[in-house]
């Protein structure tokens, strides 16, 4: 079969392949998928760079990338009931801390990772929900219903701040998001009720205005560098719930000003999400794409022989959704 796969650290196009690899064969508890799309993250292509923290070498001799996809079941292995076949389905975590992901035209992995699709939703979509849609959906209602409440949502036009916007609305918040003044349409679009500019030097006041009585919930993208401000908006036990900090690894906290709001702060990593709260997470995607309130953007639909374009644009500003490849 067909696969993008590196053996090595480095920029995209000086070690993606594209190229033919074994077809893997399903063992006990597993499904065999034929792909029809990937997903690629920031993720995928950040550690395809090497730049994962003390990581010096790949953890295998050969890895095919991208932990997000959806296809058809084409096989399944013992103990795996034989209805299964033919079903559509989602993946998620198909690359982590296995050599094998979904940049391949086949992948054979635990059946709990291979979704079915709800009726009329795409495999496009599907490719969307492990890593974007988990996390939007983790960091909006890991704490419980959002109903009533008011959520600071940053980056809104982000693949997570998208979806995590669409996500609190359905649940019954009130959403204040951020983004680029460029980018303030396309958030609006998602029902946010208060679209702010992120470089705005009045946004801490501009956040006040709208919510004097202070945020509830705030999704994070970016922790360090908004960490001084999420301090002074927060309402008193509120919660931080944070999936990044790229600019800013090792951030500095006001931890005087957040010890006395005595703020919350919730670090989802969705890989590790355990088992009851995935399903919980599962459930309300569904239930979301179901009802029509969460239709998660695609910035690009590439052909698998364009992976390089693929991880460079993943990690490119001004991007509005998810990049997808497409496996068939």
């Amino acid at each position: 079969m067909r696969a993008a796969y590196y053996e090595q650290f480095g920029p995209a196009e000086d070690v993606l392949t594209i190229g033919e690899v074994d077809t893997p064969t399903p063992g006990p508890g597993e499904v065999l998928v034929r792909l029809t799309h990937s997903g690629v993250n920031p993720s995928d292509a950040k550690s395809r760079a090497g730049s994962r923290p003390g990581v010096t070498n790949p953890d295998f001799p050969r890895i095919i990338p991208h932990s997000d996809g959806a296809g058809t079941i084409f096989a399944v292995g013992e103990g795996v009931d034989p209805a299964r076949m033919d079903q559509h389905v989602w993946l998620w975590n198909a690359q982590w801390q296995r050599a094998h992901g979904t940049a391949a035209e086949m992948i054979a992995l635990p059946a709990g990772q291979a979704v079915p699709l709800p009726e009329g939703v795409s495999h496009e979509v599907g490719a969307t929900l492990g890593i974007p849609g988990l996390t939007a959906c983790q960091t909006v209602f890991g704490g419980g219903e959002v109903a009533g409440q008011t959520l600071l949502i940053s980056g809104g036009a982000g693949a997570v701040g998208h979806m995590a916007v669409q996500l609190a609305k359905w649940g019954g918040a009130t959403v204040i998001t951020t983004a680029s003044a460029d980018a303030a349409d396309y958030v609006a679009d998602t029902g946010a009720d208060h679209v702010l500019d992120y470089r705005d030097d009045d946004l801490t006041a501009r956040i006040k205005d709208i919510a004097p009585g202070g945020i509830d919930r705030a999704v994070e993208v970016e922790f360090g560098t908004n960490a001084a401000l999420l301090a002074e908006v927060m309402k008193p036990m509120g919660t931080i719930a944070t999936y990044g900090s790229a600019k800013a690894m090792t951030p500095e906290l006001p931890f005087g000003a957040m010890l006395f709001k005595a703020l919350k702060i919730d670090i989802s990593l969705i890989y590790i999400l355990p088992p009851a709260e995935r399903a919980a997470a599962i459930a309300r995607l569904h239930a979301a794409l179901t009802e029509g309130a969460l239709k998660p953007a695609i910035h690009a639909c590439l052909p698998l022989t364009d992976c390089v374009t693929a991880h460079n644009m993943v990690l490119s500003p001004g991007r509005r959704g998810a990049v997808l490849l497409e496996t068939v």
